[in-house]
């Protein structure tokens, strides 16, 4: 029987104020994780001993129990829970007391969502709390199946979710994708959950030519009597040239056999067929539709990588530590700024590009971590170009707000009243901005020296700039 469909990482979140426990987790939900609410560190105690969170996201300033507090008692009953501390007052002294205490990561108010994301994947990857590990014991065999299948957005839950109610239906199934996805690893997961007691044997459609395939599959010793009982993997269905779709087809339609001397020999076989776009392979007269229909009896398409950003972190962990492995090296994850350029690349190459990726930087990687200088040149140079630009639609205007606020201090070489008259706003809007976003004016690159006639412009100049400047949310 299939395995419970995986569980998604628990989220505990802790904070005083009902707007921001209700927006992050409105927003967590849609990430599809599992979210409850706390409103200070003693009922985050009491829910924490109830429902098992695997990650508690907590204020510091709260009223009764505090986040510093509450991670220490966290840290006593409860050690396995990882706790990420938030902070709207960008107190250095709070992050680092709560580091000390064991905290797993600091966050700094406003919270940054993409930030977010990035530091609850390296959690839930560093200890592999995703896929239902904790809750489910997978057997074996699906555990060698699924090695590849990683991830716990809601695009993959719901694939694998789909893949185990199918997996026992005595029918063929297609399998769609763009190259590299993962499309062969999802169907090795299927005759895994099927149950079927016969080998899974593999044929790709694309790499013979005709007589040579077609010895291959309906030959003496052919895949397709290889298979009885087991199940049959045709890969690139659609290269399958026209003689051998229509013995594909009479397979398929009278579950039998023509030996030589014209013997009929019945055979119990599935078959999954793999294929980038079959429909167009159908609509441009190069497949036969009876047989794309026979096939797709059920259809599941794998989405590329870009569809499921937020299993990035995830599987770059996991790739990380298989390549280790395999090259006795003491590598135990990617940098933050690693991820963040990961998180940003479209991956034309999907899976297996990420994992070409990261087997080169586990080569070449000289620390414990993968940095930046271990990726390829393009890599970095591509996310260099749009660092942290909005994605418009989909940005907030706080998003766009910070972009500009900080390329202008980049451009300016960190002086903040050029970029105030660059940007029509007051220098003290801009300072009060920097501390939001967490960002110490020492971060940015040095500044130019000031002429004397901008530290000695008068007051009344810059109330100018506030009322230009009021057209811009606070």
């Amino acid at each position: 029987m299939p395995n419970p469909s995986p569980a998604a990482p628990r989220i505990l979140i802790v904070d005083d104020e009902p707007s921001a426990r209700s927006a992050l987790s409105a927003l967590l939900r849609e990430e599809g994780y599992e979210v409850q609410c706390a409103a200070d560190g003693y009922k985050a105690l009491g829910r924490a001993d109830e429902w098992r969170p695997d990650i508690v996201l907590t204020d510091v300033k709260m009223p009764a129990l505090g986040g510093i507090e509450l991670l220490a008692r966290l840290r006593e009953r409860l050690p396995e829970v990882a706790v990420v501390i938030m902070s709207g007052f960008g107190s250095v002294e709070g992050a680092v007391e709560a580091m000390q205490l064991g905290a797993d990561d600091y966050l700094s108010k406003p919270l940054n969502f993409e930030q977010v994301l990035l530091t609850l994947q390296r959690i839930v990857a560093g200890r592999a709390i995703s896929s239902g590990i904790k809750d489910a014991r997978p057997s074996a065999a699906t555990a060698e199946a699924t090695a590849d299948l990683v991830g716990q957005s809601r695009v993959h839950r719901e694939l694998v979710e789909l893949a185990e109610q199918v997996a026992a239906a005595p029918v063929s199934l297609l399998v769609t994708g763009e190259r590299g996805s993962g499309k062969q690893h999802l169907a090795r997961l299927i005759h895994q959950l099927s149950g079927r007691p016969g080998r899974l044997v593999r044929v790709s459609c694309s790499t013979a030519d005709e007589a040579s395939l077609s010895d291959e599959l309906f030959g003496s010793e052919g895949r397709v009597l290889a298979a009885h009982r087991g199940t049959l993997l045709l890969t690139d269905i659609d290269a399958l040239p026209p003689a051998l779709q229509a013995r594909l087809l009479g397979l398929l339609q009278e579950r039998c056999v023509t030996r030589l001397g014209g013997a009929r020999l019945e055979i119990d076989v599935r078959v999954l067929a793999t294929s980038r776009d079959l429909a167009s392979a159908v609509a441009g007269g190069r497949f036969r539709p009876e047989l794309a229909e026979r096939l797709a009896v059920v259809s599941l398409r794998v989405p590329a990588l870009r569809e499921r950003r937020d299993d990035i972190p995830l599987l770059a962990t996991h790739f990380v530590q298989r390549h280790a492995r395999k090259l006795g090296k003491s590598i135990t994850g990617c940098a933050e700024r690693v991820l963040q350029i990961l998180f940003g690349l479209d991956w034309p190459g999907n899976t297996r590009q990420l994992e070409q990726c990261i087997e080169r930087a586990v080569i070449l990687a000289r620390g414990r971590e993968i940095e930046p200088r271990d990726l390829p040149r393009e890599f970095t140079a591509a996310a260099a170009e749009h660092r942290g630009a909005p994605v418009i639609p989909g940005a907030s205007l706080w998003d766009i707000e910070r972009y500009a606020i900080l390329q202008t201090l980049e451009h300016t070489g960190g002086s903040t009243s050029k970029a105030a008259r660059i940007l029509g706003i007051s220098a003290r809007k801009i300072q009060y901005r920097l501390n939001e976003y967490g960002r110490a004016r020492q971060d940015l690159a040095p500044a130019r020296p000031e002429r004397p006639a901008d530290a000695a412009r008068p007051q009344r100049a810059e109330a100018d700039d506030d009322r230009r400047g009021a057209g811009v949310n606070a």
